[in-house]
């Protein structure tokens, strides 16, 4: 059954680019943009790169090994060479703090 599980307060998390979080199995790539956060799988779908470290552009993250874009919102590939989708996680704020609903039987 997933759980909404904290992981931090929105005010610490840079504005406009991702940061790196584990949350049991989950590694997680979180990026706020204004009022909004989204969390993806910080796994790239093409290869082994982490998209916390990507260049955001817009709702866009761009892999920083092989240039493919994601939507930051869906986990779709916008280019090329990402063809699969990477997994989106549900957030929440409340009085400041952020939560994702994990299910702890998947992995990343």
């Amino acid at each position: 059954m997933p759980d909404w599980v904290r992981i931090s307060t929105t005010a610490s998390l840079p504005e406009g680019r991702g940061i790196r979080i584990e949350a049991g199995r989950h590694c997680i790539a979180l990026f706020r943009l204004g009022d909004e956060v989204h969390a993806i799988g910080d796994r790239c779908s093409h290869a082994e790169a982490s998209l916390s470290e990507g260049d955001v552009f817009g709702a866009e993250i761009e892999c920083p090994r092989h240039g493919a874009t994601f939507d930051l919102r869906t986990g779709r590939p916008l280019s090329l060479p990402a063809t699969k989708p990477v997994p989106v996680y549900q957030t929440k704020t409340e009085d400041g703090d952020l939560y994702l609903l994990l299910d702890e039987r998947e992995e990343s």
